[in-house]
């Protein structure tokens, strides 16, 4: 019998490192109901880590935790990639095929690598998405088994900053080594976008502590990737710097006002000595701002609005008061909030919040790519009187399961004197049965 695997995922943003361990059956059921996070300032800026050690030490916090919730030994991880570097850059790759043999799939891998053979000053390949094809130039959806004298390939390189990968590296290790690297915005659009969404035009929209990262699909291809540095912490900062107060009452103040992106409607209370009003006109202004530049990665990415049928919003800040109705006037696109992806069940209600879908998403993700018999976790065994559990023991919180027939422990035979002894019990059965037959 197939044991269940377990899948593990990190995800290190701005303002928290969160960690969580899902479980795999061997039909695919995918379910989770273990995480750990951590909120910090100031050790990621713009979801790079600035200061390892204070990350390396919340990280090897989270999974010891995690570790104690399933009783096992956490032995790899998946990491999810993302920052303020993070963006996709599109290349083209020809190449002249012999026409009288078909294309294959080796064939296309080949050339899809070579279009990382020129690389990007400053910056390192993280993943390579293919955008189109076209054999003897007509596009194809799959040019596997076609034939044809020449062939095109269009592919977006997903490349970030050294630094960006490179720190994620020193964080792991103290022993748990990262199993992959995912790109968190390309693995959250793969699990909440539906397949109509990529099909006619799709933009997510991920709103951070102090990133903003723009994905956009078309055709069922990603068209543009692209991460601002402007999150929902700018707002908070403007707040502390406008009124003088702490970082700490700014942010409870926006969290506070109904609809902050509405200053006029707002009404005038004062929360934790703050004006709601007054706070209300520093989160509108920049709000807009952090909205235009949403609006101007459209352009960047060679598409208009009509090409675009529905935004969707996700991120820690995506819970601002009116910015859902803020960005459907100004980009003139409908709006709606994501949802944690579908595939994966939640058991746990506690943590079934949309503030960790990215977390989430890595999990799903992860769980198509681990393979057969691989596992992130090495539970632990215990021995009860020579019977080996393999697993973690039970919960001591649950009712204890009923034990069909007797508990009592069934000595066992003394072997000095058992030959005779069992001639004795055969003999007995014998003189029963002659007995019996003779009542008859």
């Amino acid at each position: 019998m197939e044991k269940n695997q377990y899948i593990v995922a990190l995800e290190i943003g701005s303002s928290k490192i969160v960690g969580a361990i899902a479980e795999k059956t061997s039909a695919g059921y995918l379910s989770v109901k273990h995480l750990q996070e951590e909120r910090h300032l100031n050790s990621v800026r713009y979801g790079i880590v600035q200061n390892v050690e204070n990350i390396k030490s919340s990280v090897n916090r989270i999974l010891k935790n995690l570790e104690g919730m399933v009783d096992g030994r956490i032995t790899q991880v998946y990491m999810g990639v993302s920052g303020r570097s993070l963006h996709s850059s599109l290349s083209e790759v020809n190449r002249s095929v012999g026409s009288t043999e078909p294309i294959t799939k080796d064939l296309i891998d080949r050339i899809i690598h070579d279009a990382t053979s020129t690389p990007i000053r400053n910056h390192d390949t993280v993943d390579i998405v293919p955008r189109a094809y076209y054999v003897d130039k007509v596009e194809t959806i799959n040019p596997v088994g076609q034939f044809g004298s020449s062939i095109k390939i269009k592919v977006n390189l997903i490349v970030a900053k050294p630094s960006l990968k490179l720190n994620l590296n020193r964080l792991m290790t103290f022993g748990i080594p990262a199993k992959d690297y995912i790109v968190t915005p390309l693995a959250v659009a793969e699990q909440i976008l539906s397949d109509s969404d990529r099909e006619l035009g799709c933009m997510l929209v991920d709103m951070g502590a102090e990133t903003t990262t723009v994905t956009i699909y078309k055709n069922n291809a990603l068209i543009y990737l692209s991460t601002l540095p402007l999150g929902g912490r700018n707002l908070t900062r403007d707040v502390m710097n406008g009124l003088g107060v702490l970082e700490e009452t700014a942010e409870n103040v926006k969290k506070n006002i109904n609809n902050p992106l509405d200053p006029t409607n707002v009404s005038s209370v004062t929360i934790e000595g703050v004006n709601s009003r007054d706070a209300a006109n520093y989160i509108s202004a920049r709000t807009g701002e952090i909205i235009a530049n949403i609006n101007q990665q459209l352009a960047d990415a060679g598409v208009s609005s009509s090409d675009i049928q529905s935004i969707v919003l996700i991120g820690g800040s995506a819970h601002l008061g009116g910015l859902q109705q803020k960005m459907e006037e100004t980009i003139k696109i409908k709006v709606r909030k994501g949802q944690n992806p579908m595939g994966l069940n939640i058991l746990n209600p506690e943590i079934n919040r949309m503030e960790y879908i990215e977390v989430f998403s890595l999990l799903a993700k992860a769980a198509e790519m681990i393979e057969p018999g691989e596992t992130c976790v090495e539970l632990n065994n215990y021995v009860d009187d020579g019977l080996t559990f393999d697993g973690p023991m039970p919960n001591k919180y649950e009712e204890p399961k009923p034990v069909q027939g007797p508990q009592t422990r069934t000595k066992k035979p003394d072997k000095k004197g058992g030959f005779l002894k069992g001639l004795a019990d055969r003999f007995a059965r014998i003189m029963q049965e002659d007995e019996e037959d003779e009542e008859q």
